[in-house]
């Protein structure tokens, strides 16, 4: 990962906790039906930790979570 892009994982990566908060589903429940483990989106969604996400597994989770993929990466509506 490129420094200069970490600060918008981090936000991508709150972004994916809070619509799969708002949807009512656990990071258990959201590794299980992506097919990773539980660290993967424990990973993902840690503001202190540095992991990045294909754009596969964005869509997948997109379509999980019934929202729009364009939504994980609008960072103007913080």
């Amino acid at each position: 990962m490129k420094a200069v892009h970490q600060a918008k994982y981090r936000k991508l990566g709150l972004k994916i906790s809070y619509y799969r908060k708002l949807k009512g589903m656990t990071q258990e429940q959201l590794a299980e039906r992506l097919d990773k483990n539980l660290a993967f989106i424990g990973a993902v969604e840690a503001s202190n930790i540095d992991r990045t996400v294909s754009l596969d597994t964005l869509f997948d989770i997109a379509d999980i979570l019934e929202v729009p993929a364009y939504k994980f990466l609008d960072f103007d509506e913080d």
